[in-house]
């Protein structure tokens, strides 16, 4: 049984991992890309000027972000996007945009006591 304390500090561990992904544009712009269509790491690797290898390792952490889903065929690897590897950055980031919609429609109704 996993305890409650566990459970959190793997979800923050997992924020960790996707946030450090996204930390860094040629990830992004693989996520963007990907997100079209899966690509072969070759397909994936062509608009950069970089070896197969640093493309390979941008994968790497985006794996371990969960962020990206990877199958074999033949001797091609063939890379997807896996968008259920945001829902713990989108559920994060949801919280803050409730916090800030607050805060926003209070200031709004504040400034609207002032003009009247």
């Amino acid at each position: 049984m996993v305890s409650f304390n566990h459970m959190v500090k793997s979800i923050a561990y997992d924020l960790d991992l996707i946030f450090h992904a996204l930390s860094n544009s040629t990830r992004r712009a693989i996520l963007r890309d990907i997100s079209r269509c899966e690509k072969t790491i070759k397909e994936i690797a062509k608009p950069y000027k970089m070896s197969l290898a640093a493309v390979s390792k941008h994968l790497k952490m985006l794996g371990s972000a969960h962020l990206i889903k990877r199958r074999k065929e033949g001797s091609f690897h063939i890379i997807k996007l896996n968008a259920k590897g945001f829902k713990s950055a989108e559920q994060w980031l949801s919280y803050y945009q409730k916090f800030w919609d607050r805060r926003l429609d209070a200031l709004e109704r504040l400034l609207e006591e002032g003009e009247e």
